[in-house]
């Protein structure tokens, strides 16, 4: 596997070692030893979960407060986003920052974003399967958001993908407060 770090600390894009012939591929999509290694602590998820998305969805940003904060580790299976981690953790350097990258079937990477960051996702096929393990049990109490459009974050969403359409937000995420009024990771 290859680690590629992002300028958010403990954010890693994860490359796995990919198979391919004419009959097709294989890929381990997780080895827990391998994960481990990568981000230098033993990681335990205990739940999977999987969306379908239509071209121009955006999911996010989401997050979970403590003490059900989440890790992800996310890939895409059918289609592409641009998948997007924004750092809440207070005491960062990188606070209020995001990294962003491109996940497809075809380049088979996988984002892992820790406990401490809001996350979210903009679908840029005309559909896409996404794939993640949490390692916290989703907590309707502790869930939280960021607008996805927030001036003081910045985010380059590649919204030309989406032929001139605004991005199709659920009812949750279109009310979402700006980062200032969120409460942060100490």
């Amino acid at each position: 596997m290859n680690v590629i770090k992002t300028e958010l600390d403990g954010v890693l894009i994860l490359e796995p070692r990919v198979f391919g012939d004419a009959r097709g591929f294989f890929m381990e999509s997780f080895n827990q030893a391998a994960f481990d290694e990568a981000v230098g602590r033993h990681v335990e998820f205990v739940q999977d979960n999987h969306s379908r998305s239509a071209r121009g969805v955006l999911r996010g940003l989401h997050f979970q407060r403590p003490p059900h904060a989440q890790g992800k580790l996310v890939r895409v299976t059918q289609g592409s986003v641009f998948d997007v981690a924004v750092d809440l953790r207070r005491g960062s350097p990188t606070f209020g920052r995001w990294a962003g990258v491109e996940l497809t079937c075809e380049n088979q990477r996988q984002l892992w974003i820790p406990p401490g960051f809001a996350h979210g996702f903009l679908v840029t096929s005309d559909s896409a399967d996404f794939l993640y393990k949490t390692t916290d049990y989703y907590a309707p109490q502790a869930e939280g958001a960021v607008r996805w459009d927030d001036p003081a974050l910045g985010i380059e969403w590649p919204l030309h993908a989406l032929a001139g359409q605004p991005p199709l937000l659920s009812a949750k995420d279109a009310q979402a407060p700006l980062l200032a009024a969120v409460a942060h990771f100490d």
